[in-house]
């Protein structure tokens, strides 16, 4: 429903309100239309979990939020954990905040015009004043809250006909243990798994089935709240995924990724001197048609979109001249794994997290595009043979019989270099990143907490079988 709309009832409604109380005409407002959830700092419950009647208390016209506390801002302490340095991570919260907290199904249009109209109020801590229009005063959006400041709003907010929650759909014991078979870490902050290639991570037009939609249904466990995206795989390629499992975790999480793509694109050049510690390390396995000329380096350029077939379709290129043209500067780092028979295994690092970034920097810088990258690497793949290595094929213990379909439909089997139509050769292989859960637990200790001797976690995914395969085959012929 549009926000415009909701305002628009919103208004009438409270006129409506207004009129009854003159006519001395009591209103009642069903428990139903209560809002369905409010902010929570603790990890393993959820106000909208509890008893409405135990966290908000009508009075009259108005109904009150939790009391205020001190919270963790997930954005400083992301940037301290990029900077491995002791940082004051609680935060004040001002008005406006701390309602879209307490209530994230109000648009944010709607809080600001509640705000902007003067229909919010601070209740007063003090106990001398009994009536309840002495106790509240009004409140702007940008005043800053005091622990145990409590927020109230007008009752008329609770009747608004908020829009229902996502669908939430039901899968059967095969489906819910396959995606939780994917799982290669998971504690109270994030939950990381290992994508499988052709499984888009998040929902669009056409797509039936994601992996932000499969993780609210088969990952939450006993969380209230579904896992959240911190960053992206494309869907032809496969890997470990990050997810955080609570709001503050998710953002502590986005803003490492971030920063480290701030701090990367502002300063490549010191990124391949080993001097500079890196909190966040991504490894990607890639095969790719031919070799690079140097067996390691950094490759610094600027990507920009560009729109071909007429408007139809869009990719990402290598910009040139990137201070005439709108683009985004990226950096990755690489190295040879090793060579065989015309192909290369590539070990890339990216620094910074641009769209199709690898994609286009094999294929346009490197000049060797990855295997099965139809997009960026389709000159290379029309004069594509595959190999006619059967007897070593048929000799591997690899050769697969028949194709495994797994649930959703997901093929982990076809797709190598021995086939006639290979698929995407991009595996994000390796992780470290620090130890999230740890360090909310330090900070709730302690609000100068050091993170200097904070613990990494480190991930390793197994390649897909039809990369495992095409890796066998070239790793062999490769020692003989």
């Amino acid at each position: 429903m549009p926000e415009s709309t909701l305002l628009r009832r919103f208004l009438l409604f409270q006129s409506a309100m207004l009129f009854c109380n003159r006519c001395s005409t009591r209103t009642s407002i069903s428990a139903g239309h209560i809002l369905r959830s409010l902010y929570t700092t603790t990890t393993h419950s959820s106000l909208k979990d509890q008893n409405y009647k135990d966290n908000v208390k009508k009075k009259g016209k108005w109904f009150t939020l939790p009391p205020y506390t001190s919270t963790i801002s997930g954005s400083v302490l992301g940037k301290a954990l990029s900077a491995t340095t002791a940082a004051k991570v609680a935060t004040e919260t001002t008005a406006l905040k701390w309602v879209l907290h307490c209530c994230p199904e109000l648009p944010r249009s709607l809080v600001q015009k509640l705000f902007r109209l003067r229909q919010v109020r601070r209740e007063s801590s003090n106990p001398g004043d009994q009536a309840e229009e002495q106790r509240l005063k009004r409140v702007a959006a940008k005043d800053l809250l005091d622990v145990g400041d409590r927020i109230v709003l007008p009752i008329t907010v609770q009747a608004l006909p908020f829009e229902s929650e996502k669908q939430q759909y039901s899968y059967n014991e095969e489906e819910i243990n396959f995606i939780r078979s994917l799982e290669l870490y998971k504690d109270d902050a994030i939950i990381v798994v290992n994508k499988p290639p052709g499984m888009p991570v998040q929902g669009g037009i056409g797509i039936k089935r994601s992996l932000d939609e499969l993780a609210a249904s088969c990952l939450c466990y006993d969380y209230p709240e579904s896992p959240r995206l911190v960053h992206r795989l494309d869907r032809d390629s496969s890997g470990i995924l990050v997810m955080g499992r609570t709001p503050t975790s998710t953002t502590v999480l986005h803003s490492i990724f971030r920063e480290k793509t701030f701090a990367a694109s502002n300063d490549a050049s010191n990124w391949d001197t080993g001097d500079r510690r890196r909190i966040l390390q991504r490894k990607y396995w890639a095969l790719v048609i031919g070799s690079p000329r140097h067996q390691k380096g950094l490759i610094s350029a600027s990507l920009g979109r560009v729109v071909v077939d007429n408007g139809k379709s869009d990719r990402i290129t290598v910009v040139e001249n990137a201070q005439n043209t709108s683009s985004q500067h990226a950096v990755t780092q690489y190295r040879v794994i090793e060579s065989a028979h015309g192909y290369t295994w590539l070990e890339l690092s990216p620094l910074t997290g641009r769209k199709h970034q690898l994609r286009v920097h094999c294929a346009e810088v490197l000049g060797t595009p990855i295997i099965g990258d139809y997009k960026y690497g389709w000159q290379a793949h029309r004069k594509w043979k595959h190999l006619p290595w059967s007897d070593l094929e048929k000799s591997s213990d690899e050769k697969v019989a028949c194709t495994k379909i797994f649930p959703f439909g997901i093929d982990l089997e076809s797709g190598s270099i021995f086939e006639k139509q290979p698929r995407l050769h991009l595996h994000c292989k390796q992780m470290v990143l620090p130890n999230v859960s740890q360090a909310l637990q330090g900070v709730k200790m302690s609000s100068e907490y050091d993170f200097s001797d904070l613990e990494s976690i480190e991930l390793d995914a197994a390649l897909p079988s039809y990369m495992q395969r095409s890796w066998d085959v070239l790793s062999s012929c490769s020692k003989n």
